[in-house]
């Protein structure tokens, strides 16, 4: 392996975690955008590009044409600022601590390692968003821009457990059903409402039985709300949906079945607003790096990979989607995203260095 020192890792991991950036705090993530841009600078010695869109700071590094390779991250985190009073930075038992560490902030360190290891980065561009936290509301045009420009993306998010990669991630659809009825007054004529509540209740027994299972589509409603005062029959009530989608094929037939509802209640009315959405990330568009990922870690020495189908999204169902070949899960081996004990196993993050490392030096090579 390259002599990717591990303390000098652990402290630019440091540095990252203590600058707090959550995804809804546009001056922290600035002071995090800062932070980040001066360990890439640091060790390529390549200025980033500063890309400002609706006040966050996204990073691009291209070096040469930047044509071959994307390596995407995100530096934003769901930690607000604060969280490091609770959840201090620390490194005990092998193990790093602290917010944002494992989702993805080794990651990103692991990648700037990687990429000041090998002889020449020319041909590789890296996109740091600000903004995957939330689902890629500005940085979404961007990645898919830069996503048709190469010929392989890289997605150093936090690996699934034990080290696996993520070789499929499930689309994300999100939707909002409104339903609009009639008020009357609860006590003395309630008949002359038409009741957006039993309305929703029927709405919602319908979509969930669109749900196929684990290994199908999800279907799940969640944010319910409705009606204006305990003594109005409600006029209006909505539900907000989640779907979860293992193909672009399951992903339009429930978006066709969610549009196609109808009201149960005499003069009810639906209306379906379509929120942000993902493709999914198939097995197709993984398998051929997923095998070079395999065959460089047996050349490296190190323990066969595995791979895993995860249910949430990254920017790397962006990249799948517009059919760029994708491998997500690189970044640290850990645990606990999102949660308390957030953690990365210290010893993994310069091996997985080197395994992206090796991969760029043969996607460089041959493509």
């Amino acid at each position: 392996m390259s002599g990717i020192n591990v303390d000098v890792m652990v402290d630019d991991l440091g540095r990252l975690v203590r600058c707090e950036s959550p995804s809804s705090d546009l001056a922290a993530l600035s002071r995090s955008a800062d932070v980040v841009a001066e360990l890439g600078t640091r060790l390529t010695g390549v200025e980033p590009e500063r890309i400002e869109l609706s006040g966050r700071p996204h990073l691009r590094w291209r070096f040469g044409a930047g044509d071959q390779v994307l390596l995407l991250g995100h530096h934003d985190t769901v930690w607000p600022v604060g969280s490091l009073a609770e959840h201090p930075w620390r490194v005990e038992d092998g193990r790093a601590y602290g917010p944002g560490c494992f989702d993805m902030k080794a990651g990103l360190v692991q990648l700037f390692h990687a990429v000041a290891a090998l002889p020449s980065p020319d041909g590789i561009s890296v996109l740091v968003s600000a903004d995957e936290e939330l689902g890629a509301p500005t940085s979404r045009q961007l990645i898919q821009d830069e996503a048709r420009r190469v010929r392989a993306a890289l997605v150093l998010e936090g690996s699934a457990d034990g080290g696996l990669l993520k070789t499929a991630r499930k689309g994300i659809s999100q939707y909002v059903l409104r339903v609009h009825g009639r008020a009357a007054h609860a006590g003395l004529e309630p008949w002359r409402g038409v009741n957006a509540t039993v309305e929703l209740a029927h709405q919602v027994l319908a979509l969930a039985a669109l749900d196929a299972g684990p290994q199908g589509a999800t279907v799940t409603p969640s944010l319910i709300s409705g009606g204006t005062a305990a003594n109005t029959v409600p006029a209006e009530a909505s539900v907000h949906v989640d779907v979860r989608v293992p193909s672009v094929a399951e992903q339009d037939r429930i978006r066709a079945a969610i549009h196609a509802l109808e009201p149960r209640l005499d003069d009810a009315r639906l209306e379906v607003t379509d929120g942000p959405a993902h493709p999914p990330l198939e097995p197709t568009a993984s398998a051929e790096l997923y095998a070079l990922a395999e065959k460089v870690a047996g050349e490296l020495g190190l323990a066969a990979l595995g791979s895993a189908h995860v249910g949430g999204g990254s920017d790397g169902n962006l990249t799948a989607g517009v059919g760029t070949r994708t491998l997500d899960g690189l970044g640290a081996v850990g645990g606990n995203a999102h949660a308390p004990g957030e953690h990365v196993v210290v010893e993994e993050m310069p091996a997985r260095a080197a395994l992206l490392e090796g991969l760029l030096r043969r996607l460089l090579v041959v493509g």
